[in-house]
C-alpha cells in the first residue's frame, strides 16, 4: 500500500512539474510577442507623427523628395474603378498660385508638385505665381485670371491657415459666386484621416468666380497631394463617373 502511494506521489509531482514548465514557456513567449509587438507600434506611430509634421509643412528632408514622387496616372485609372474608359479625356487649363511671404520659384515645393501633377494628368499649366500673404496682392491676381476666357480652372497654395497673415479665405471668398462646400467636407475627412483633430486648422475652400473653378489648398506639400490626388485628380477628369466638374462647365455661366 505505500509503495503504490509514493508511486501515486511521484506522478502527481511530474505532472504538476511539466504543467509548470509549459506554463512558464507559454509566459515568455507570450512576453515576446508582446514586446515586438509594441516594437511595430512604436515605429508606426514615429512614422505617423513624421508625416504629421510634414503635413503642417515642417522642413523635412522629405521635401527633396516630392518631385520624384509624383503621380501614375495609370495605376490610379486602374485603381479608380469610376473611370470610363468610353470617353474622351478633355485637358484643363490650369491656373497655379503660390501664396506665401517666404516661398521662391527655387523653394516652392508645394507649387512645383502641384504642377508636376497636373502636367502628368494631361492637363495644361496656364499661368504660375508666387503672391505674398496681402489681400489686395491675392484679389487683384485671382481677378485677372479670372478674366482670362483661356484658364479653367484657379488652384491656390497657402495662406488657409489661422494666423495673421493666413489671408487667402478672407480675400477670395468675398470674390465667390458660388461656394463648393463638398470640397472642403471631403478634404478634411481625407485630412482628419491622418492628422486627425489637426485639420480644423486648415480653412481650405472652393467654389466659382466667373465660371470658373477655384481650389484654395493648404500650403503643405503633403496637403497638396491629398488634395489632388484624392478628389481633383478625378473631378477635374471628364471620364469620372458618374459626374465630374469638367462635364458641367460650359453650363457655369447658365
Amino acid at each position: 500500500m505505500a509503495e503504490l502511494i509514493l508511486t501515486y506521489s511521484w506522478i502527481l509531482f511530474t505532472f504538476i512539474l511539466v504543467t509548470t514548465t509549459i506554463l512558464i514557456i507559454n509566459k515568455s513567449l507570450s512576453a515576446d510577442r508582446d514586446s515586438s509587438s509594441n516594437e511595430g507600434y512604436d515605429e508606426e506611430l514615429s512614422a505617423n507623427s513624421k508625416n504629421k509634421l510634414m503635413y503642417r509643412g515642417y522642413s523635412s528632408s522629405l521635401d527633396n523628395q516630392v518631385i520624384n514622387d509624383s503621380i501614375d496616372t495609370k495605376s490610379l485609372a486602374v485603381k479608380n474603378i469610376n473611370l470610363s474608359h468610353s470617353k474622351d479625356f478633355i485637358p484643363m487649363n490650369i491656373a497655379v498660385m503660390t501664396i506665401s511671404d517666404s516661398r521662391t520659384s527655387e523653394n516652392d515645393i508645394s507649387g512645383k508638385t502641384l504642377i508636376d501633377r497636373i502636367v502628368k494628368a494631361g492637363h495644361t499649366l496656364s499661368e504660375y505665381s508666387i503672391t505674398i500673404d496681402d489681400i489686395e496682392d491675392i484679389r487683384k491676381k485671382v481677378s485677372e485670371w479670372t478674366k482670362n476666357k483661356s484658364i479653367n480652372v484657379i488652384i491656390t497654395s497657402g495662406g488657409t491657415g489661422l494666423t495673421g497673415r493666413d489671408v487667402t479665405f478672407t480675400a477670395i471668398n468675398d470674390l465667390l459666386d458660388k461656394k463648393i462646400d463638398g470640397f472642403s467636407i471631403i478634404f478634411h475627412m481625407i485630412s482628419y484621416g491622418k492628422i486627425k483633430t489637426s485639420t480644423i486648422q486648415s480653412r481650405a475652400f472652393a467654389g466659382i468666380i466667373n465660371s470658373k473653378y477655384i481650389f484654395c489648398l493648404p500650403g503643405s506639400t503633403n496637403a497638396v497631394k491629398d488634395a489632388w490626388d484624392e478628389i481633383l485628380l478625378y473631378q477635374l477628369d471628364s471620364r469620372h463617373e458618374p459626374c465630374n466638374l469638367v462635364e458641367i462647365i460650359e453650363r457655369l455661366s447658365e
